[in-house]
């Protein structure tokens, strides 16, 4: 299963994950329990959660009621979280649920331009805080999410200025922005706090990798999570489960154009990025400027190795850049390596056959190059019938069920 965490449309707050996870399967009267079983020892709690329109989106809404005893410092809220004990909250939902805190509190210091141990929740309420992440943390684990791959979708921040305790500041609030360091937002679409502090850092702890587009995935679920403002749109952050039967990554093309370069260098250029790290090597015969005719060098590679390679080509070409086309999102078949043994020419060999898989379909079936060069070199048999045998025996094997 994969899920994907959807706030493009009215940002996400701490009870618009809460209500979204509930509407996704979660017993909402055991959430509400957690909840304020765990705030009632930071302020007074009343937890209520119902179904509601939102512009004529049906969501979940929890409403959360709260009112703090006192301010707290963040290094007694985790020792005071330690002490309480819940027989629904196991060690895995706390430490879950202190790893989002010490997000918010990091934002905090880093804002503030202290250290942890001198951290106050004051524009996070405490009781608030802690009922929002306790009972998401629960949702979240009641789900499974933990376990599974959690992609996150561009943020909504909205706009507009708010008074806090440091006075009127703009929106989105300084610690929501440091939160959301490297990850994918965008202002409006209204003059109100559509993230929340607590919101964004629930976020950043649950999602694993986020993306401009849906994965490719099979619809399960969907469930959407009530915000409390009405808005000329659906006030709802949408939480989707479903199948992928496809793995994804990242990669870095890297470009340049070549037009003054000989082909002796050019071709042990391929080689050398290859060593370099680089995943694939394309050249293309192009027009490059003033007519003249050149090539455009197309790499593929990691994006941790892309100023590797970069360099690389810059090195082995002369060149003098390289566009860089960073995190550029690919689908990619699950990928087998299958040993074969066959005879060829009255001799038993061995060769690897690369499979490639959509679930549990076979969609491509391809003989190793080298594996299959050596037996042709070896036996005599010539390559394109080495490949042919391979596959007619990979294929017969398969349907004789021996495989997996």
């Amino acid at each position: 299963m994969v899920v994907v965490i959807d706030p493009q449309n009215s940002g996400i707050a701490g009870n618009m994950i809460v209500g979204a996870l509930i509407d996704l399967g979660v017993l909402k009267e055991e959430v509400v329990e957690v909840m304020e079983y765990y705030a009632s020892y930071f302020g007074e709690i009343k937890v209520d959660i119902n179904k509601i329109q939102k512009s004529g989106i049906k969501a979940t809404y929890a409403d959360i009621n709260c009112h703090d005893k006192e301010s707290i410092k963040y290094i007694e809220l985790l020792g005071r979280l330690q002490d309480i004990t819940h027989e629904r909250v196991t060690p895995d939902v706390l430490n879950f649920a202190k790893k989002v805190f010490k997000i918010l509190a990091e934002a905090e210091a880093n804002v503030h331009g202290t250290n942890l141990e001198d951290v106050h929740f004051h524009e996070v309420g405490a009781a608030d805080a802690v009922a929002d992440i306790i009972g998401a943390s629960y949702c979240y684990h009641q789900l499974k999410m933990d376990s599974q791959k959690v992609y996150g979708m561009p943020v909504a921040l909205g706009g507009g200025r708010k008074e806090s305790s440091h006075g009127l500041i703009t929106m989105p609030a300084p610690a929501t922005l440091e939160i959301l360091k490297g990850i994918p937002t965008f202002g409006g679409p209204v003059g109100q706090e559509l993230t929340t502090p607590t919101g964004a850092a629930l976020l950043k702890a649950m999602v694993d990798e986020f993306v401009d587009f849906y994965p490719l995935l099979v619809n399960g679920n969907v469930g959407y999570g009530a915000g409390t403002m009405d808005l000329p749109f659906p006030n709802t952050l949408r939480v989707i489960t479903g199948e992928s039967f496809m793995g994804n990554d990242k990669v870095s093309i890297l470009e340049t154009n070549l037009d003054n370069i000989s082909g002796e260098i050019l071709g042990h250029s391929f080689s050398k990025l290859l060593e370099a790290g680089a995943l694939d090597v394309t050249i293309i015969p192009t027009i490059t400027k003033k007519n003249r005719p050149g090539h455009l060098l197309r790499v593929i590679t990691k994006p941790q190795d892309s100023t590797t390679v970069s360099e690389a080509i810059i090195r082995e070409t002369g060149t003098l850049g390289v566009r860089v086309l960073p995190y550029v999102h690919r689908n990619i078949a699950e990928r087998k390596i299958i040993p074969i043994e066959m005879d060829v020419a009255g001799e038993t060999v061995k060769i690897d056959v690369k499979i490639g898989l959509i679930g549990e379909e076979i969609i491509s079936i391809a003989p190793e190059y080298e594996d299959a060069k050596k037996i042709s070199q070896k036996t005599g048999i010539s390559l394109k019938n080495v490949i042919k045998q391979a596959n007619d025996e990979f294929k017969r094997i398969l349907d004789a069920q021996t495989i997996f």
